[in-house]
């Protein structure tokens, strides 16, 4: 999962991109770009996180009224410096893109690039796939100018050639500014403008509380199969190109965007109160002793607290978030995940001594986390430890772009929930159901009549997806995953 931001302002760009990514720098903390352009392109991308990456050199440097950002934790790719996003090919025209999601069948496609159209992909990263597949349908169209439907011909062959879930931002040097969200719209993607000049400021963003902090408004999702085409003049075209049943990932709503955001018409926080009006329900029926609930920070919390209002239990913030450490389940590397728990929270053990908790998270992956935690409580004096998560359990692997791809790391896999319990160390796990799940969010918006749960039921939305690819792409992460620890170790 990753976050994507591309503005064309009436002024200077960079300070409204470095803004933007540090608004959605919860979507990816493995590294950051930044590309401008003023008849030219110019970039800086780096690994780590955004205030890490720029400083005011480069506000002096990476000048122009456009430019996109991107903050990135890894799909395909491993986490280099040169997989890091945007991207940048010099021809036709110029063309630089970023990208939220993953495609599936990346490796076929690369060989196909390469025989076919002898284009050489020089990173791990699959949006440099997406910007090749759109370059070679552009090129082939040869444009002396670039019309919209020269353009959305071009994000046709995208549709028609990648498979997977993605939201794509690009710029096209002198010819203006692309915004495009897979058939399925399983990852997000609005859009607004900002009236500070004659013709309005326009930006594209994974979530809309990126273009709400830099003062966009009018804030609209990109709707699914849909491509925007901001002309040279920044007009605005728009066009349907591919329907299909919009299916978007539930994950969003549990966990990766923020609370403050507004997704495909769903008020984030408001569905994760849903999610423990329903949550506390399932709990309710166990008839389980508790004492207090606690929050896992941050994105268990407002779940957590409806389900101690509507139980009539007493909540307490008794794990302390170190702010300043990223999130556990987007580091990279297995070793760095566990270490970092006790550095990221600390007890607040008074909270725990004779007590018996009902620990609140949005979800158990691997159980390695919540392993963790449940210790670092048990030792405080905990009675008894029970473990509540507000999604299902997990239990096949994410090819849209979700870092759960190989089947063995899920905890949930071929369990049940007592000998998951077990793993992790609770004396009781109690799990929303998946249709509860479903439920909270339609609470928002019942006009969404399908959802991407592949995590949850094995079903892959876009129906193209083979057991081959799902080897493939679990082969490709622990291969990527074994070169990290070598690399650490060297």
């Amino acid at each position: 999962m990753c976050g994507v931001i591309g503005i064309w302002a009436n002024g200077q760009v960079f300070r409204d991109l470095y803004q933007g990514l540090l608004a959605i720098q919860h979507r990816g903390q493995d590294s950051a770009g930044i590309i401008t352009y003023d008849d030219r392109f110019h970039t800086k991308k780096g690994n780590g996180l955004v205030r890490d990456i720029f400083n005011a050199d480069h506000a002096e440097r990476l000048t122009g009224k456009v430019g996109i950002g991107h903050t990135r934790y890894p799909t395909v790719g491993g986490g280099r410096g040169e997989d890091a996003q945007p991207f940048q090919l010099n021809s036709p025209f110029g063309i630089i893109m970023a990208h939220n999601g993953n495609v599936v069948n990346y490796a076929a496609l690369k060989k196909h690039l390469a025989e076919k159209h002898h284009r050489l992909l020089n990173s791990e990263n699959d949006v440099e796939c997406i910007l090749n597949v759109f370059a070679v349908a552009l090129e082939m169209q040869n444009p002396g100018e670039l019309t919209p439907e020269i353009v959305f011909h071009a994000v046709e062959s995208v549709f028609r050639q990648i498979i997977g879930g993605y939201s794509v931002v690009a710029f096209i040097a002198g010819q203006g500014m692309v915004a495009f969200r897979d058939p399925y719209g399983i990852k997000p993607l609005v859009w607004g403008q900002r009236r500070d000049g004659v013709i309005p400021s326009y930006a594209v963003a994974s979530e809309s509380v990126c273009l709400n902090i830099m003062n966009f408004g009018d804030i609209r999702d990109v709707a699914p199969g849909s491509a925007i085409f901001i002309d040279r003049d920044r007009e605005i075209h728009m066009k349907r190109i591919s329907v299909k049943p919009h299916s978007p990932c539930l994950f969003e709503w549990v966990y990766f965007a923020r609370p403050d955001s507004i997704i495909d018409g769903v008020n984030v926080y408001r569905a994760r109160v849903h999610l423990g009006e329903l949550l506390a329900e399932e709990i309710r029926k166990t008839g389980l002793p508790i004492d207090i609930v606690v929050p896992i920070p941050d994105s268990a919390r407002d779940a957590a607290i409806e389900i101690a209002r509507r139980l009539d239990l007493k909540y307490r913030e008794a794990l302390v978030k170190n702010r300043y450490i990223g999130r556990t389940f987007i580091m990279p590397a297995e070793n760095d995940r566990q270490s970092m728990v006790r550095f990221k929270l600390n007890p607040i053990a008074s909270e725990f001594k004779d007590r018996n908790v009902l620990l609140v998270d949005d979800s158990i992956v691997r159980g390695n986390t919540s392993r963790a935690i449940i210790g670092l409580v048990r030792e405080c004096g905990a009675r008894n430890v029970y473990f509540a998560s507000c999604s299902p359990p997990l239990r096949h692997p994410c090819v849209y772009g979700i870092d759960m791809q190989t089947r063995t790391e899920f905890v949930a896999r071929d369990r049940d929930f007592e000998d998951i319990a077990r793993r992790i160390g609770a004396d009781r796990v109690i799990y929303q159901t998946q249709e509860n799940l479903i439920k909270a969010v339609r609470m928002e918006n019942p006009n969404l009549g399908r959802f991407c749960a592949a995590c949850f039921d094995g079903n892959y939305v876009t129906g193209d997806v083979t057991p081959e690819m799902l080897q493939s792409i679990e082969d490709e992460r622990r291969n990527m995953r074994t070169g990290q620890m070598e690399l650490q170790i060297t």
